[in-house]
């Protein structure tokens, strides 16, 4: 069964920092390009970043600059690490396979940045 499970989510102040993880298990995790993707309240998903197996990565750009994407093939985890966050940046936040995923898969992680 693949699952991917994100973590690493909380509260955080305007100009602050996070540091997402996904574990994903039941698949070959380093053969698949990787995504995580957002979805903020009454709002449609929005894809935030990918990583491919070769590890090239691109951003959207409303987080090009802040946010870097990055995969640890040994642990089966894909990472986030999120600088300089925005009150827009809040949404709960999955990973997924694939590129340019554009739904999130399994437990996502809740992000919440306000003062």
């Amino acid at each position: 069964e693949v699952q991917l499970q994100a973590s690493g989510g909380g509260l955080v102040q305007p100009g602050g920092s996070l540091r997402l993880s996904c574990v994903g298990s039941g698949f070959i995790f380093k053969l698949y390009d990787m995504s995580w993707v957002r979805q903020a309240p009454g709002k449609s998903s929005e894809w935030v970043s990918g990583i491919n197996s070769d590890g090239v990565t691109s951003y959207a750009d409303p987080v090009k600059g802040r946010f870097t994407i990055s995969r640890d093939n040994g642990k089966n985890t894909l990472y986030l690490q999120m600088n300089n966050l925005r009150p827009e940046d809040t949404a709960v936040y999955y990973c997924a396979a694939g590129f340019r995923a554009t739904a999130g898969v399994g437990q996502g992680t809740q992000v919440t940045v306000s003062s």
